[in-house]
């Protein structure tokens, strides 16, 4: 029985890890990078594995860092079989195909800058296309149901546990036998931060004898809730006095169901007023919307109960979905009472960008970060201070008010893993996902377990 590590190693996207046992071999997610303009690179390198020999991807959830380079692995010869949780399938597929538009486009910008300065040959191509997200939707077999074994293959048992994170995201535990030694081996996926009103808190995690367990937080704790849901009130509020609007880089999933959920409220509270104009300009949010309308059995009891009510807690007066590009550049014409939520969180592409580049210079605006953002990514570069940020090949200066509420984190924080991981009380740990300042924090309060790092390929027997 081996573990290898190919992604999310001292860092926090691309996650994926491979099982061997019993002649079978299974992924653990299989994500892309995001960041800088270096992470292409990482994104096309070979995977670190033979794809064809895959036999299964058990997937944890949907966002892109866990399964946005499905598709380059089917490109590349895997022709196994995809398990997940329901919601997970749909929204993965909203993710894969968000994805390879996005990567198109860009293909189709460079070749034009290339053919400009005769380079023609030089121009990359997308690291896979729409028709390549479209196929790796085959390749989702059997759905997985929270708490109920699943026989992966002779030898390989998995049980997905809810991990609280977005709708469907899971945890999983593998049960591992071969040469009749047996192993435990718990896989966190990204774990949910406890306590919010959409979903139910993450399931308690089992005996295992080896965790791998994300760090995301693992050097810190989150601010409470309740104190950032009133900081969001009083952005909206205090941009809408000095006459701007508030522009919040949102993810599609979890993130942006989360804040309508939290705008509803508000004006619901007359906390807001309900003449304001919220534009959700995220052609996969608003899709995502209708898919976690879907599963309200996912839900914490009490939203559950709304949606059983006839009552959606996502739908507020005053909120447009703009899924056309005209629509979008139509936004940009207001200049003051809007919420603007658009992709992507970390501001890699999508439209947010265009509304970063028509209001980040106007000091009557505010920005409102409500999720993590990576090294190397235009919202951290932001987020730290800069004075001004290039977009689209301008310099924009950054004159608006920005916000960093970090109570909306969709992850476990530094006490919460903690927790989890003492119920495991697992002999080995090997930590992922995180910076590696964030793993040497958390490392030493982990107990009596035997700390692993890994770095990228690095391979362990079980």
């Amino acid at each position: 029985m081996k573990l290898s590590f190919h992604g999310a190693d001292r860092g926090v996207t691309g996650s994926c890890h491979l099982v061997e046992c019993a002649g079978r071999r299974v992924l653990i997610d299989c994500g892309l990078y995001q960041g800088g303009r270096e992470i292409e690179e990482e994104n096309s390198a070979p995977f670190g594995f033979e794809p064809a020999q895959i036999d299964h991807v058990l997937l944890t959830h949907a966002h892109l860092d866990h399964c946005g380079r499905l598709p380059l692995l089917l490109k590349r010869g895997f022709r196994g079989e995809i398990v997940s949780t329901a919601p997970t399938r749909e929204l993965a597929r909203l993710v894969m195909l968000d994805a390879a538009h996005l990567q198109e486009e860009e293909a189709r910008h460079r070749a034009r800058w290339a053919a400009r300065r005769g380079k023609e040959n030089e121009a990359l191509g997308p690291l896979y296309s729409i028709l390549d997200a479209l196929n790796t939707q085959d390749a989702f077999g059997r759905s997985a149901a929270y708490g109920e074994a699943l026989q992966v293959a002779p030898g390989i048992r998995a049980t997905f546990l809810d991990a609280g994170h977005i709708l469907g995201s899971a945890s999983i535990l593998l049960e591992l036998e071969e040469g009749g030694e047996k192993r435990r081996v718990l896989f966190s996926g990204d774990l949910g931060n406890a306590g919010r009103p959409l979903l139910r808190n993450p399931a308690p995690a089992p005996h295992a004898d080896a965790v791998v367990m994300e760090t995301t937080y693992g050097d810190r704790l989150h601010k409470p809730l309740p104190p950032s849901v009133e900081e969001l009130y009083q952005a909206v509020a205090d941009t809408f006095e000095r006459g701007g609007n508030v522009i919040i880089p949102t993810f599609a999933l979890e993130r942006a169901q989360e804040l309508l959920f939290y705008l509803h409220a508000g004006i619901e509270q007359r906390r807001i007023s309900r003449s304001i104009q919220v534009f959700l300009d995220s052609p996969m949010a608003i899709s995502a919307t209708a898919i976690f309308e879907r599963y309200p059995a996912f839900y914490e009891a009490r939203t559950a109960e709304l949606f059983r009510a006839g009552r959606d807690p996502f739908h507020l007066p005053g909120l447009h979905f703009t899924r056309e590009t005209a629509e979008s550049v139509a936004i940009n014409r207001i200049v003051a009472g809007a919420v603007i939520m658009a992709g992507s969180g970390m501001c890699t592409g999508g439209r947010v960008r265009h509304h970063l580049k028509h209001n980040l210079a106007r000091e009557h605006c505010s920005v409102v970060f409500v999720g993590f953002a990576a090294q190397g990514t235009l919202a951290r570069h932001i987020i730290d201070g800069a004075k001004s940020v290039r977009i689209y090949g301008e310099e924009i200066a950054v004159r608006a008010r920005i916000y960093t509420i970090n109570g909306f984190s969709a992850h476990a924080d530094q006490a919460e893993l903690l927790a989890w991981h003492a119920q495991s009380a697992p002999a080995r740990t090997f930590l992922v996902h995180g910076d590696e300042d964030a793993m040497r924090a958390i490392a030493p309060r982990l107990g009596n377990t035997r700390v692993e790092m890994p770095s990228l390929n690095q391979q362990f027997e079980l």
